[in-house]
């Protein structure tokens, strides 16, 4: 694997013309193994924010920032920014009503006297014990949340370790948030009270869950139109032959959304949604290490490719998740994001849900819903706030090239 990786660089940076960062490849299984393994470990409880095993990965994640060089650049010369939030009220939580949550972002930075940062990213935290936000039938049991997030983070460290060796132009500032389940808490916090302006920020990567690369090395990548620059840079160092989807909404469930709205142009990385997604079944023996840092790899070339320009021109993209949707009714379903063709292909189906009751199955691709034509993800989200609780819907799939026409009641 590493002859493979050494002369893979090689090509790589070569296909990204940039000669002048030549040097031999640090291989980091290792590294990404322990990283995940630590923490995605039941000790830590789910790493859920504002709880003791969220605070041991902080406490972690603060320590390999350190052994990797990074200075601290959080609050009063640490490696932390905290913030507080209070928790709204919600009907079926009678415990936690105006209870004040802490979290706190980790924050380490590579200083190359530049006037632009490069920032990346990737979120710590997760369900702890399911009690929001599960998939799982099985309630009370921990959620380790290997893939979401503890492989961004491990990704996260290991582009740490090789950018430390390198001049780059820019800055590079590196960041685990927190309370990305909550509702991107800690991104958001930290876009309005960061120790470098907006302005100064050249670009975000995020990364939230690399740690599933398929054997097909399927690949999303979202926020391709924030600037003209990404897509011809992500086409020349793919080296490793990736499947990629392109996405070029700057908008999306994940921390650079937080970025976005600063008018800093992001990226956003994710290897694809699998039946162990925010349940206890999301471990770290169903993790592609090497899959990691092929992921990495291709971040890391890509960075060093955006560094010969002296900006990255801003672009507003259209935006269908720009309109507030509330949606009453699910059809209780696992999206496909990393299918590309016309409709949304269905990844999973729970259990006594609306698609499941239908006879809806995995594989699938819903094409029609009601009146409402679907032909991609954000026709599908928009078509879920379109219908009320308890309306029978006509949903139409597409099974291996045979439509189906299902009656579906929310």
């Amino acid at each position: 694997m590493k002859n493979i990786l050494f002369v893979s660089a090689l090509i790589l940076l070569a296909a990204c013309n940039t000669p002048e960062l030549v040097k031999e490849p640090i291989s980091l299984i290792v590294d990404y193994t322990a990283d995940v393994t630590f923490l995605a470990d039941d000790s830590l409880e789910g790493r859920e924010v504002g709880t003791p095993g969220e605070l041991k990965a902080a406490n972690y994640i603060a320590e390999r920032m350190k052994e990797n060089g990074l200075a601290p650049k959080g609050d009063d010369n640490t490696y932390f920014q905290v913030f507080t939030r209070k928790m709204k009220a919600h009907p079926h939580d009678t415990l936690n009503i105006g209870n004040t949550i802490e979290g706190r972002n980790v924050v380490g930075f590579i200083d190359n006297g530049s006037e632009k940062t490069v920032v990346i990213g990737a979120h710590y935290d997760h369900l702890g014990y399911g009690e929001e936000h599960s998939l799982s039938d099985s309630a009370g049991q921990i959620h380790n949340g290997a893939d979401d997030n503890a492989s961004g983070v491990a990704a996260m460290l290991g582009l740490a370790k090789k950018f430390k060796g390198q001049k780059l132009k820019t800055n590079v500032l590196f960041i685990a948030f927190t309370g990305e389940e909550k509702g991107l808490w800690g991104s958001n916090y930290f876009v309005k009270n960061s120790p470098i302006p907006a302005s100064e920020m050249a670009y975000m990567v995020n990364m939230d869950m690399v740690g599933r690369l398929d054997s097909n090395r399927r690949l999303a990548i979202f926020g391709i139109g924030t600037s003209p620059l990404f897509k011809p840079a992500l086409d020349s160092c793919n080296i490793f032959g990736f499947q990629s989807k392109f996405d070029s909404s700057g908008m999306g469930p994940s921390d650079h959304t937080s970025f976005y709205l600063q008018d800093v142009p992001v990226l956003h990385f994710f290897t694809g949604q699998h039946k162990d997604y925010h349940k206890p079944t999301d471990d770290t023996e169903f993790i592609n290490f090497e899959g990691i840092e092929m992921v990495a790899d291709y971040i890391e070339s890509i960075v060093i490719n955006l560094n010969g320009y002296d900006s990255i021109p801003f672009r507003k993209t259209k935006d269908k998740s720009n309109k507030k949707m509330s949606f009453k009714v699910t059809l209780g379903v696992m999206p496909d994001y990393l299918f590309d063709g016309t409709g949304m292909r269905i990844e999973g189906v729970k259990e006594n849900r609306p698609a499941f009751n239908a006879g809806i199955e995995k594989g699938d691709i819903v094409i029609k819903m009601g009146d409402f034509e679907v032909k991609d993800m954000a026709d599908y989200m928009e078509c879920l706030g379109k219908f009320e609780p308890e309306s029978i819907v006509e949903v139409s799939v597409n099974r291996n090239g045979e439509v189906l026409k299902k009656k579906v009641t929310f």
